[in-house]
């Protein structure tokens, strides 16, 4: 059973590492869905929860982390975007696991590839939990 991702990829940062992912053929499922954004930090926990409600099983933000170009803080930013959206989320009655955040270089191809096999495992027991 395939699931649904969405992952949330910074242009300048994780984004060339996701690229590398699927230019290197590494495979990780086919129902994960990148958009592109500037900075992490600007995701509005809104968008995440949208997600959730219109049939996306997950949502991933791929963060810049340390290398972020705008801002010092990008970090702890985009981990208080992650903390409203679960509190959002437990609002709502999703469960907040299905949003994870991890920091995402331009040569992390490897890594992006393990997040999304290991998320998809996570979700996959979510929903055999119900």
């Amino acid at each position: 059973m395939s699931v649904k991702i969405l992952v949330f990829s910074t242009q300048n940062i994780s984004d060339p590492g996701v690229d590398l992912a699927g230019s290197s053929h590494l495979p990780y499922s086919p129902g994960v869905v990148v958009i592109p954004v500037p900075c992490s930090s600007g995701i509005d926990p809104r968008w995440i929860i949208y997600a959730l409600e219109k049939g996306f099983d997950g949502v991933f933000i791929a963060a810049d982390g340390t290398d972020c170009p705008y801002l010092e803080d990008c970090t702890t930013r985009t981990g208080q975007v992650v903390a409203r959206a679960q509190e959002m989320a437990r609002e709502k009655g999703l469960d907040p696991r299905r949003i994870r955040m991890a920091a995402i270089c331009s040569v992390c191809a490897e890594a992006f590839v393990n997040h999304m096999r290991n998320f998809e495992k996570a979700l996959q027991e979510l929903d055999h939990g119900k």
